[in-house]
């Protein structure tokens, strides 16, 4: 899951359909409204370190140009679970989509995971969505007691208007808040006091043999920095039941100027046309440390509940 008001993280997520929304641990534990003792526990300090943003974003697009240009005949990106970017892709018409993974995310010595991570999505119409997703939060770390705590609701609505087929171009805006439940969680500095409002856009299009989904946002935060977001996928159809993608994904502040970027590779196995077999893992482009996750991860399941029968593969 994505948090409100915080340092840029790894991943999302979310994104989720939603990347990774993603109340990545890392995004959660910076905010400047969490407590010294979160930061101690999970290494919140190290994401206030500023990235060189010539590195950072050279490196990025140089590895998004090698995805374009050596990606196969047969590339079919899609994004959300178990990704951080999300697509303009919707259930379809009174059509539920479920997906329910775990979330770790590792430090040299500490861990925070989502225990699990739940995202419903609902279809109204074909081109609409509505989305709850919330996680169940797992801080860990060997000097104190470990802490768990329910995250922040992340509700939000995706229209599609702009839809030209699955070979032409599509465009979603995906409008969401992140808000703070009625419980101790940012007492104990579990989730950040800071809320807010997040305007992404989905785009997706056929590129001569190549399928890319890309998003780009801006989030507002009361309480806390406004931050931006962006990322794509790019991905393979290895068999009618196995696709396999590639993500590069960022997230940053503004004031101060931060940003983190990501890289990840995961895949969906279809178990069967209704349950799909989500896994995806990664770290950031920064060097590994006792202060730096080194691992990042999404292992779950999505549940396709359809108002009409599935056809067969």
């Amino acid at each position: 899951m994505r948090e409100a008001g915080n340092d840029p993280k790894v991943g999302k997520n979310r994104l989720s359909r939603n990347g990774w929304r993603r109340e990545d641990a890392e995004f959660i534990l910076a905010s400047p409204e969490a407590p010294p003792s979160l930061f101690a526990q999970v290494g919140g300090q190290a994401l206030r370190h500023r990235c060189k943003s010539l590195g950072a974003n050279g490196l990025w697009l140089a590895i998004l140009m090698f995805l374009l240009i050596f990606a196969g005949a047969s590339a079919l990106a899609q994004g959300g679970p178990p990704y951080y970017t999300n697509d303009p892709g919707t259930p379809g018409d009174l059509n539920w989509e479920i997906n329910i993974g775990y979330m770790p995310f590792l430090y040299g010595d500490q861990s925070v995971s989502h225990t699990p991570d739940v995202d419903i999505n609902f279809g109204v119409g074909e081109r609409i969505q509505m989305t709850y997703e919330n996680a169940w939060l797992r801080v860990h770390n060997p000097s104190s007691p470990t802490q768990f705590g329910l995250g922040q609701s992340n509700p939000g609505v995706k229209w599609r208007f702009f839809d030209h087929g699955e070979s032409g171009l599509n465009i979603s805006v995906f409008p969401q808040a992140f808000l703070n439940n009625p419980n101790n969680a940012v007492r104990r500095g579990i989730t950040p006091a800071s809320e807010g409002f997040l305007l992404p856009f989905e785009f997706s299009r056929k590129l001569g043999p190549v399928d890319v989904d890309y998003e780009i946002g801006y989030q507002v935060v009361h309480k806390g920095p406004n931050s931006w977001l962006t990322g794509v996928v790019i991905g393979r159809d290895f068999t009618p039941k196995l696709e396999g993608d590639v993500e590069i994904y960022a997230q940053g502040t503004f004031h101060p100027s931060q940003n983190q970027p990501t890289f990840d590779v995961g895949a969906r196995y279809k178990i069967r046309p209704s349950l799909i077999l989500l896994l995806m893992a990664g770290r950031s482009f920064e060097a590994a440390s006792g202060n730096q996750t080194y691992f990042l991860g999404y292992f779950g399941m999505q549940f396709l509940l359809s108002s009409k029968r599935h056809k067969s593969d």
